[in-house]
């Protein structure tokens, strides 16, 4: 069957759940997975055709995106910073925002002349924040933590996939009372950090009415979600161990629930720390946070 005939089928079948736009972006993605075909590569060869069993397997795909499965998580990878990442359940699908994240950090840090600078990202799960951040910062020394032992597992793929080297440790942040502690499970882990990023769980219950299907039933709540009485108990554990742990001139991160904004930036300023920044993102919505010890 030509492919370019079979899109109109495939759009008939999805056109119910989804919109027109995000339709014609999952054909695109299928496409270029199942065929290493790219847009402009079908555009010059209207009649590419596809077999009985690659039929199949979009026939398979289309069956799980009316489930309204997310794409990544069907396929099993997806593209953060330009790079190659698996997922699967276990871990949050990386998202635009925490892109932003990552870009912010560079921007601000690789160009400053340390010979080894020492970044921990916690609450690490596919290690996209990361692996991008040692891929892009030659010179930096990356530890990663996560309290799933089966994300740390995908982690430790994509980091031998993106060829980067990264110490990983399996542990809830919220249990470390001094991250001297972990020193124990990794003989190489360093107590000095000139960097600590996370993109913590912040999702409060109440504003699961919020969230779409595809998140809600596929994505890890373990990841996600916080009781709404102590919505800011990670920023907050965070902080305290930053304030420990980071070097003199050293910086901590974070990603935000945008409705907490305000709320996060008075707990860090209670804590002592110094040029609190908070910044929206590329649709204008509080997201990241950025400041000083």
């Amino acid at each position: 069957m030509i492919l370019k005939e079979y899109k109109i089928s495939f759009t008939k079948a999805l056109e119910s759940i989804y919109d027109k736009e995000e339709i014609e972006s999952f054909f695109f993605i299928i496409a270029e997975f199942l065929h290493q075909k790219k847009r402009i590569d079908l555009a010059l060869d209207p009649s590419f055709s596809i077999n009985e069993n690659e039929l199949e397997k979009w026939n398979s795909i289309i069956a799980e995106l009316k489930q309204e499965k997310p794409i990544q998580y069907i396929l099993g990878e997806t593209e953060f910073y330009g790079l190659r990442f698996l997922v699967n359940e276990n871990t949050l699908i990386p998202r635009q925002e925490t892109e932003e994240l990552v870009d912010l950090i560079l921007s601000e840090n690789s160009k400053i002349e340390n010979p080894n600078p020492k970044i921990l990202d916690i609450g690490t799960g596919s290690g996209c924040i990361a692996i991008s951040l040692a891929k892009n910062w030659y010179n930096a020394k990356v530890y990663a933590l996560d309290v799933s032992e089966k994300a740390l597992d995908i982690a430790k793929q994509n980091s031998e996939i993106n060829k980067v080297e990264i110490n990983f440790i399996n542990k809830s942040i919220l249990e470390v009372e001094d991250l001297e502690q972990l020193t124990i499970h990794n003989s190489q882990f360093t107590t000095n950090f000139d960097i600590i990023v996370s993109n913590p769980p912040y999702v409060r219950n109440l504003e699961k009415e919020e969230i779409k299907k595809n998140v809600l039933e596929y994505e890890p709540h373990l990841a996600l979600f916080v009781e709404d009485n102590d919505a800011l108990l990670f920023y907050r554990k965070i902080a305290q161990l930053a304030q420990k742990n980071i070097s003199e001139n050293g910086k901590l991160y974070f990603e935000i629930n945008q409705y907490l904004g305000k709320e996060t930036v008075e707990l860090l300023k209670k804590l002592n720390f110094k040029n609190i920044q908070l910044i929206k993102d590329v649709y204008g919505n509080d997201r990241m946070i950025s400041c000083d010890k």
